[in-house]
């Protein structure tokens, strides 16, 4: 038997139990202040807000606000909304059969109203997990009053009940997370008769449909995400239901690279190993992206565009590892050549560089290479490669080539036991992670102009 089943089943064993009913609000204010004083983590998985976004978010959650979140996409809004959700209690009590998951102890719509009177202490209790307790929404222009707030059921209606009846309302999202969090993605797309119906959750925290009487205390934390453009600019909102929300609070992509590669390895699903340089790489080639001229910044360059990168690479290099037979799967940087033509279309650039898209990708992820060729190897004199590859030990890498291959075609040269130490890899590793820790280098070379590198079909070597 798990412990929520041996929790309270009737309304005389909740009193018994002393249990007090608490506003979501309340409860979400209470275990936060608990994690926070316990020194825990309440957001487990947001990444690179600690010291930004989230100080705001808990002021704003222990202040009671409605909270809207303001960023452009793949900045994690949906991410933290939902995180919200996990502050509420793991069980709570609630109506048996009730439509709302109305408390045992503070019943509100007619029906539950009657049955509470009816069967006193015998009122019967189910326990709701707090995963139950979280609606998200995302707004579309055909989305309806009838589907956030409610409406008239003409099944209820055909069954006898009058017009003026309250239980012949089908109750929408909103009135359902009643002692819950509704979260609406994408605010501003909602239209205005729409964000309207709203106004008296929001402020009120009651519905009306279609001029019914009918008032229902809702309790509710709305959160909500918007583009910053959207939701300050073009009007796309109305000003009543801005001015609802407690907090405006704007996201941003991560600021630091170490929080760029923190964020690929956690949401990435590499079906091979990917080292840290190359993680760093793609960090560093998507900060270059957001810093472009060539590139429509209005709608940024998402999060989930380094990690398709990073699982693009890992993918090259399982086939890679499965046509030579190599075990295991390593990604190399002849690997980060696949990322520019399948993840062209992830990014929009500007009007005026249309037809030179490629160009563009190709060039920021040489200089992200080169970025962190310099920073991983910095105070190293790579003079001794560049001079055993001029001396005739010519490198070839690419799509089909082992890395015993890459590893065999050089002199033993102590230099690059510390470049693999420098990009992560140490001498008892595969081949597949020191062969990556040399291309880096010889990459970094050839970025330099001091070698060459003739690339034919799926092969480039690298020479005098």
């Amino acid at each position: 038997m798990t412990a929520h089943e041996q929790l309270p089943r009737t309304v005389g064993e909740l009193r018994a139990a002393s249990h007090q009913p608490r506003g979501v609000k309340t409860e979400i204010t209470e275990n936060l202040l608990a994690l926070l004083r316990a020194g825990q983590d309440p957001w487990p998985g947001i990444v690179g807000f600690s010291r930004t976004v989230l100080p705001q978010l808990e002021r704003a959650l222990l202040a009671g606000h409605d909270v809207v979140l303001l960023g452009e996409r793949g900045q994690g809004k949906t991410r933290l909304l939902r995180a919200i959700g996990g502050l509420l209690d793991e069980w709570t009590p609630a109506i048996a059969g009730s439509e709302l998951h109305e408390h045992p102890l503070r019943p509100i719509t007619p029906a539950s109203v009657r049955r509470a009177a009816e069967l006193g202490d015998e009122l019967p209790v189910t326990w709701i997990h707090r995963s139950q307790r979280y609606t998200e929404k995302l707004a579309t222009p055909d989305t309806s009053v009838g589907d956030l707030v409610g409406d008239v059921d003409p099944v209820k209606v055909a069954e006898g009940r009058s017009l003026g009846d309250p239980e012949t309302i089908h109750f929408g999202l909103v009135p359902r997370s009643h002692r819950g969090v509704v979260a609406i993605n994408e605010l501003p797309d909602l239209a205005e008769r729409i964000q309207v119906s709203l106004l008296n959750v929001m402020e009120e925290r009651d519905i009306q449909i279609r001029g019914y009487t009918l008032r229902l205390p809702l309790d509710v934390l709305m959160v909500a995400t918007a583009n910053p453009e959207d939701y300050t600019n073009r009007g796309r909102i109305i000003t009543p239901l801005k001015d609802r929300f407690g907090a405006e609070i704007r996201t941003h992509y991560p600021l630091e690279v170490s929080d760029e590669v923190a964020l690929i390895r956690q949401e990435a699903l590499l079906v091979a190993d990917v080292g840290e340089s190359l993680l760093e790489i793609l960090a560093r080639f998507v900060r270059n992206l957001r810093g472009s001229a060539a590139v429509d910044q209005r709608s940024g360059v998402s999060a989930r565009f380094a990690v398709a990168a990073a699982e693009t690479i890992a993918a090259a290099a399982l086939r890679r590892a499965a046509v030579t037979g190599e075990h295991p799967a390593v990604a190399r940087p002849v690997d980060l050549e696949a990322v520019p033509a399948v993840l062209r279309g992830k990014v929009e650039f500007e009007p005026a560089e249309d037809g030179r898209e490629t160009e563009h990708l190709v060039h920021l992820l040489r200089l992200a290479v080169a970025e962190t060729a310099r920073e991983r190897f910095a105070g190293i004199d790579l003079g001794p490669l560049a001079a055993a590859v001029e001396d005739g030990h010519l490198v070839a890498t690419g799509e089909n080539v082992p890395a015993s291959e890459v590893l065999t075609a050089l002199p033993e040269l102590p230099l690059l036991h510390e470049v693999a130490r420098r990009a992560g890899a140490e001498p008892d590793d595969p081949p597949g992670r020191l062969a990556a820790a040399v291309e880096l280098a010889l990459e970094s070379l050839y970025l330099a102009r001091r070698l060459a590198k003739d690339t034919d079909d799926d092969t480039a070597v690298y020479g005098r």
